[in-house]
C-alpha cells in the first residue's frame, strides 16, 4: 500500500513508494543506506576506541547548502534494504565490534527504522543521529527503541534557517524535539569506560557570521535542562564547500578568535561536554559513501 507521508515537520504528503517520491526527501518508503562501518569521526564518548557503528541514510528533509554529505543528501542513493534486510545489517555491524548502532539521518525512513528496531537485541545503544528538524509525534515512534539522541541544533533564529536550510520553521520545531528527546531518554547516563550509555548530547556547528547564535543556543541547552542533565558539543569543523557563490558570507571558516570565545562561553555556563579547534575545519572525516557494509 502507497505510504502518504506525513512524518518530518515539513508535511509534504509526499507519496512514499518503491520510486523516489517527490517530497524535499526524495525517498522511498524502504530505507536506502549508502554506508554501515565503524566509524571515529564522533564525539569520544560515542567513538570510543572501536568506533561507532554508522549507518548513512541517502536523503534529507532539510536542504543545507553548506551540507558536506551533499553526495547523499539530495536522495536517490544507495541500498534500498528490506525491514528484514536491515535487521540483519544491523547485526552485522554489531558483530563488528563497534560501541553502539550509530543511525545517521534516518528520520524520513523512521517507520522502516522502527520495526526494524522492534525486538532487536543488540547489547549496544542505539543512537539516533539527526539535524534536529523532527516531530514530536514522529520521535515517540522511537521510545524504548533508541538510547541516545544525538541531534542538531543548527539555528537559533528563522531567518538564516530559511535562507541556508529553507525551514523557516527550524528553531521552533529543534527545541521541541530535543525536549521530546530528553523526555525519552532523561539525564545523560556515562559508562565506567567513559563511553555514553544513554541520554541526550546535542549539538551546534557554529557557521561563520553566525556566532551568536551559538550562544543562544547554548543559552538553550542551560535554561532548559537540569545541571549536567544533557551533553553539549560545539562544533568549529566548518568547511566551504562548492556551490556558494549565493552565499558569500560562508565562504569562510571560523576564526580561532570566536572560537575560543564561544569556548569560553561554554564553560562559564557549566555546560557538560566536548568542543573542537578550528583545524578541525577539514573534509577529512567525511566516509567513502561506497556502500561498504551494506550487503553481506
Amino acid at each position: 500500500m502507497e505510504q502518504i507521508c506525513y512524518d518530518c515537520p515539513r508535511k509534504c504528503g509526499a507519496k512514499r513508494a518503491d520510486a523516489l517520491s517527490g517530497g524535499v526527501c526524495r525517498s522511498t518508503s524502504l530505507p536506502r543506506v549508502v554506508r554501515s562501518a565503524p566509524h571515529y569521526g564522533e564525539e569520544p564518548c560515542i567513538s570510543g576506541e572501536n568506533g561507532s557503528g554508522a549507518v548513512f541514510f541517502s536523503g534529507c528533509s532539510l536542504r543545507c547548502v553548506f551540507c558536506q554529505n551533499r553526495e547523499i543528501s539530495r536522495g536517490g542513493v544507495g541500498e534500498t534494504l528490506t525491514v528484514a534486510e536491515l535487521r540483519d545489517m544491523l547485526l552485522r555491524l554489531r558483530d563488528k565490534g563497534v560501541h553502539n548502532i550509530n543511525l545517521v539521518t534516518g528520520s524520513h525512513f523512521v517507520r522502516p527504522i522502527a520495526e526494524a528496531l522492534s525486538g532487536l537485541t543488540l547489547g549496544i545503544p542505539v543512537v539516533w543521529n539527526s539535524s534536529g528538524y523532527e516531530s514530536v509525534e514522529t520521535l515517540k515512534l522511537l521510545e524504548g527503541l533508541v538510547q541516545i539522541y544525538l541531534p542538531d541544533f543548527k539555528y537559533w533564529k528563522s531567518a538564516p534557517a530559511k535562507r541556508y536550510s529553507a525551514a523557516e520553521d527550524y528553531p521552533a520545531v529543534a527545541a521541541a524535539a530535543i525536549r521530546e528527546m530528553f523526555r525519552q531518554v532523561g539525564p545523560y547516563r556515562m559508562g565506567e569506560d567513559g563511553l555514553l550509555r544513554s541520554g541526550v548530547l546535542i549539538r551546534h556547528l557554529i557557521l561563520p557570521g553566525q556566532e551568536l547564535a551559538a550562544m543562544d543556543v547554548m543559552d538553550f541547552a542551560a535554561e532548559n535542562f537540569p545541571q549536567d542533565a544533557v551533553l553539549f558539543s560545539l562544533m568549529s569543523q566548518y568547511t566551504p564547500m562548492p556551490g556558494l557563490d549565493r552565499f558569500p558570507e560562508l565562504q569562510r571558516r571560523v576564526d580561532r578568535e570566536s572560537n575560543d570565545n564561544l569556548v569560553s562561553y561554554m564553560r562559564r555556563l557549566g555546560l557538560a561536554g566536548f568542543w573542537q579547534e578550528p583545524d578541525s575545519a577539514t573534509d577529512a572525516m567525511i566516509p567513502s559513501f561506497d556502500g561498504t557494509g551494506v550487503r553481506a
